[in-house]
């Protein structure tokens, strides 16, 4: 049975910051061993209990936090989806807004074609006294 998104991301993280920098700090320090990163992290990740490809993506990661390599930093990446965040929800009250104002404005039409054919114009206005 598949899991849904929702659980998906409700679902606690399984490697602490500091298994991720113990990981990563093993990786960099015996990289020149390797022809690449992925050779690297293929051939250390069993051995450290974690996926190749997520143990690779952290490396990476590492490597453009220290400016090794040009990309996105993490603090740049956690902005963008806080940003993006904010337009979402952003777009959401637009489209409430923009509904809500269609709404009214239908209702606001059928009152004045319902008084307009009913010739209500000239009842006369009652006034509301206060106590």
């Amino acid at each position: 049975m598949p899991l849904s998104i929702e659980r998906m991301e409700s679902m606690p993280k399984p490697h602490t910051p500091e298994v991720k920098a113990r990981a990563v700090t093993y990786v960099l320090e015996r990289l020149d061993r390797y022809k690449s990163i992925y050779g690297a992290c293929q051939d250390l990740a069993p051995k450290l209990s974690i996926g190749a490809e997520t143990l690779r993506r952290w490396v990476v990661q590492a490597q453009v936090d220290a400016g090794d390599r040009t990309s996105p930093t993490s603090e740049e990446l956690a902005e963008i989806k806080a940003l993006k965040a904010k337009v979402k929800d952003l777009e959401e009250s637009n489209e409430i807004l923009r509904q809500s104002a269609i709404f009214f404005a239908r209702e606001l039409c059928a009152t004045k074609r319902y008084v307009c054919r009913r010739a209500v114009r000239d009842r006369p206005i009652q006034a509301v006294v206060a106590a």
